[in-house]
């Protein structure tokens, strides 16, 4: 078992354990792909979309909300392109008997190629120090060169044969690389062939009457056909945006690595209406804008990074993906792309109803561009929650494990822990817990020694525990205990909500 793999390991078997995410079904043993989000799960999830609705909504005059049905018309997706084009390229090992999807195979494989090269960037800065030039040494080093000779050659040949749907072509290209099963370790590959990744279902009183409809495996789509509602009905002047938080649906047969890819997800998109030939400068300022945002959860920028698209989406004429360093590697944690005019002119085509803004300024009318950010919820949990994940050994020599999650994030912002079950402490720690449940949300335990409980909140990132003990009784004071440092100090009950206000604002 690799680090990664082990480290991943620990990840999943505490989000059971701590109550934040448990494996859907579990007593029928389990669905594929599919997971809950427990007790203290659901309250960090509801904390990421908190924070998002209020970056976009709240702290934006330009933009306002929707929730939009995860039913909609089933020519909104042939307009959108998904019934014809969303598709993937899946194939099987015989020996494993496990399926992949082969553009993801090769791309690892690229990236395995790009891992080489950060090798020799990284072993070339320490032989020469501070006058190591980073460009230079890529652009001259013959052994870097023909990696990346490498690489643009198995993407002109893949994204050629995906453009071409050349299913023949992919599949050579994954025997010329000599690629191999993860699980098998052999090349003992099925053909490669397309899977529509839509949940198609059945609306209507008598199935044999049925009309096929989807599942929505996007949120934009409903953005975009309510585009004229929205416009109108909150008076809206270009530029501005439409975000909105839901569900979408997708037929994942390559589901795994926990939380990161799932049949059921949740988004968080925002679809930026701009000006025709204005979209490129909103495009650049929602990349920056998006960026601050990750980092502004207490997430290390060093593990971020932009992927930018070389073979475009149908849609768009510029896209980047903000990569987060999971547990798995970097993976996709945000797109931002800038999808011109395809979908409401698709959506005027195929509807015959007029989409369009009248800009005053120019005095005419035009089909608007967007320029769109979306994010998994699912995956923003994910990245909190492990990169949180600590193993500590403190100076007594014993160990604990913290989440470090950024206290406005925190399931429960304050523990409160009368010392023992009697001589009226826990009355008294009621009436604080009392006070305080109606401003943050609160947990109150009494049962197993303190230092139990005490690691107990560490485990859930708890960012403060406030014991109350016999001194409390006498001079109504109590005990604060600071998560991250462990430190103690003594408070008096009224300073409580100060305190915890301003550990939220850091």
């Amino acid at each position: 078992m690799t680090k990664n793999e082990d480290a991943l390991k620990k990840i999943i078997a505490h989000a059971k354990e701590y109550g934040f995410v448990f494996q859907s079904s579990e007593i029928y043993d389990g669905l594929s792909a599919v997971y809950d989000y427990g007790p203290f799960g659901v309250e960090l999830k509801n904390n990421i979309a908190d924070n998002w609705w209020k970056s976009m909504v709240q702290h934006h005059e330009n933009i306002v909300g929707l929730d939009s049905s995860i039913f909609m018309h089933p020519t909104i997706w042939k307009a959108s392109g998904h019934v014809d084009a969303f598709n993937d390229p899946m194939l099987d090992n015989k020996d494993s008997k496990k399926r992949y999807r082969a553009d993801m195979l090769v791309e690892e494989h690229m990236a395995k190629i790009e891992d080489k090269i950060d090798k020799e960037v990284k072993k070339a800065a320490k032989r020469f120090g501070e006058s190591f030039n980073r460009d230079l040494f890529i652009e001259t080093n013959p052994r870097v060169a023909e990696y990346r000779n490498n690489i643009e050659e198995i993407k002109k040949r893949l994204y050629t044969s995906m453009d071409e749907e050349d299913m023949e072509g992919i599949k050579k290209l994954i025997e010329d690389l000599e690629i191999v099963c993860p699980v098998s370790g052999s090349r003992n590959w099925t053909d490669v062939r397309q899977f529509n990744l839509m949940f198609a279902t059945q609306i209507g009183s008598l199935s044999e009457g049925a009309n096929t409809i989807y599942l929505r495996p996007e949120t934009a789509q409903g953005i975009f056909v309510n585009y004229l509602n929205v416009q109108k009905s909150a008076r809206m002047k270009i530029p501005f945006g439409i975000a909105q938080i839901g569900k979408a649906f997708r037929n994942e047969i390559v589901a795994r690595q926990f939380v990161f890819r799932m049949r059921e997800f949740e988004q968080m998109e925002m679809q930026y209406f701009v000006k025709p030939g204005t979209e490129m400068e909103w495009y650049n300022f929602w990349k920056e804008a998006r960026m601050k945002w990750h980092i502004s959860l207490g997430l290390p920028e060093n593990k971020f990074r932009f992927h930018d698209h070389i073979k475009l989406a149908h849609y768009a004429n510029a896209a980047t993906d903000i990569e987060f360093d999971f547990p798995i590697g970097f993976k996709e944690l945000e797109g931002i792309h800038s999808r011109t005019d395809f979908d409401l002119g698709a959506h005027q085509k195929f509807s015959g109803k007029k989409i369009q803004y009248f800009d005053p300024e120019l005095n005419e009318s035009y089909v608007p561009y967007v320029v769109e950010t979306s994010i998994g919820l699912d995956r923003t949990f994910f990245a909190v929650f492990s990169n949180a994940y600590t193993e500590e050994k403190l100076p007594d020599g014993s160990e604990r494990v913290v989440l470090h999650i950024k206290p406005a994030l925190a399931p429960v912002k304050a523990a409160v822990l009368p010392l023992t079950a009697k001589d009226g402490l826990p009355e008294k720690a009621r009436e604080i817990m009392d006070k305080l449940k109606f401003e943050y949300r609160c947990y109150y335990e009494e049962k197993d020694s303190i230092g139990r409980r005490y690691r107990r909140q560490d485990a859930i990132g708890t960012p403060y525990c406030i014991t109350v003990d016999h001194q409390t009784l006498e001079d109504n004071t109590v005990t604060i205990r600071e998560r991250d440092s462990m430190k103690q100090d003594r408070v008096e009950i009224e300073q409580l909500q100060g305190i915890i206000q301003l550990k939220l604002k850091s």
